[in-house]
C-alpha cells in the first residue's frame, strides 16, 4: 500500500522558490502546488517578493559573495546563515556591496551562452510566472477568469490598453481547446495577461503574454521565435519571443500536445 505523499513544509516551499530544494522533494511540492491553489498562490507571493527585492537592488543581487566575506561568514560560530533562505541572502549580499564597493564585485556573465534562460533571468522569471499563474488559476471552479469568453471583444480591449500593445486571442479549437476567459496580471515590467482555454473533459491550457524588456532579457530581444520547452515550476510550457513580447503556453499536458497548442498560438498569433 502507497503511503501519501508527505505535504511541503514551509521551509521546503521557501527552498523550492529559491532554487535549493532536494531533488528528492521537488516532485512532491510541485504536485501539491498543482493540487492546491492556496499552497501555489502562497508560493507566488513569495516569488514576487523576492523579484521584488532583486529590482530594487539590480544586478548587486546577481553577483558573488566577494571571497573576504565569504571567508568571514564561513567562520561565523553558529555557521547557519545559508539557512536563512534566498531573500535574507539577498539582503545580506546587497548590504555588504554597499559596504565593500562597487569595484569588489565581479560582473554576472553566463558561462554558457546557449543556455538561453540560464543567460536571461528576466526571460527565466517570465516563465517561471507563467506556470506559477497557471496552478494558482487553472483549478479555480467558480473564478479561473476576470472576463469570461463571453465578452471576448471586452476582455481583448481591455488588455490591449492595459499592455499597450495589440493583443488577440488565438483559435485552438483544432486541439479541442476553447477560451474560457482571461485576466490581467503583473509583471516584471509592467502589466500581463493571462488567457485561459479549457477542452471537453475540463482539462486547461493558458497562453501568457507580457513585455519583455530587452537588457533586462539578456541581450536583445527581436525575433526568438524558436519554441523553448521549460519544465521548471509547477507545470511546463513552451514559450518565445517576438519583437519584444514574450509568451508562454502553461499547462499539465504531453509535452507533444503542449508544443501543438504552442505552434497553433504562435501561427495565429503572427
Amino acid at each position: 500500500m502507497n503511503r501519501p505523499a508527505q505535504p511541503p513544509t514551509e521551509d521546503e516551499l521557501h527552498a523550492w522558490v529559491d532554487g535549493q530544494l532536494a531533488p528528492d522533494r521537488r516532485e512532491a511540492v510541485e504536485a501539491a502546488m498543482a493540487r492546491d491553489p492556496a499552497v501555489a498562490a502562497k508560493v507566488a507571493a513569495w516569488h514576487s517578493q523576492r523579484d521584488a527585492l532583486r529590482r530594487l537592488h539590480g544586478e548587486l543581487l546577481d553577483t558573488p559573495i566577494p571571497t573576504p566575506l565569504m571567508g568571514a561568514l564561513d567562520r561565523n560560530p553558529g555557521g547557519s546563515w545559508m539557512r536563512w533562505g534566498g531573500l535574507a541572502a539577498g539582503l545580506l549580499v546587497a548590504f555588504a556591496a554597499g559596504w565593500i564597493g562597487n569595484a569588489q564585485w565581479a560582473r554576472w556573465s553566463a558561462p554558457h551562452a546557449g543556455a538561453q534562460l540560464a543567460r536571461a533571468p528576466a526571460l527565466r522569471e517570465f516563465v517561471h510566472d507563467a506556470s506559477v499563474a497557471h496552478a494558482v488559476y487553472a483549478p479555480e471552479k467558480r473564478h479561473p477568469v476576470e472576463v469570461a469568453a463571453s465578452e471576448q471583444q471586452h476582455l481583448v480591449q481591455w488588455l490591449s490598453r492595459r499592455l499597450d500593445r495589440p493583443l488577440k486571442v488565438p483559435d485552438l479549437s483544432s486541439q479541442g481547446y476553447t477560451l474560457v476567459g482571461g485576466r490581467l496580471l503583473p509583471g516584471e515590467t509592467g502589466a500581463r495577461a493571462q488567457f485561459m482555454f479549457e477542452d471537453a473533459a475540463g482539462e486547461r491550457v493558458t497562453l501568457y503574454v507580457g513585455t519583455l524588456d530587452a537588457r533586462a532579457a539578456g541581450g536583445p530581444v527581436g525575433n526568438e521565435t524558436a519554441f523553448r520547452f521549460a519544465s521548471e515550476g509547477p507545470v511546463p510550457s513552451f514559450y518565445w519571443v517576438d519583437q519584444g513580447f514574450g509568451y508562454a503556453i502553461a499547462g499539465k499536458l504531453p509535452r507533444d500536445l503542449l508544443l501543438k497548442l504552442a505552434t497553433l498560438a504562435y501561427r495565429d498569433l503572427s
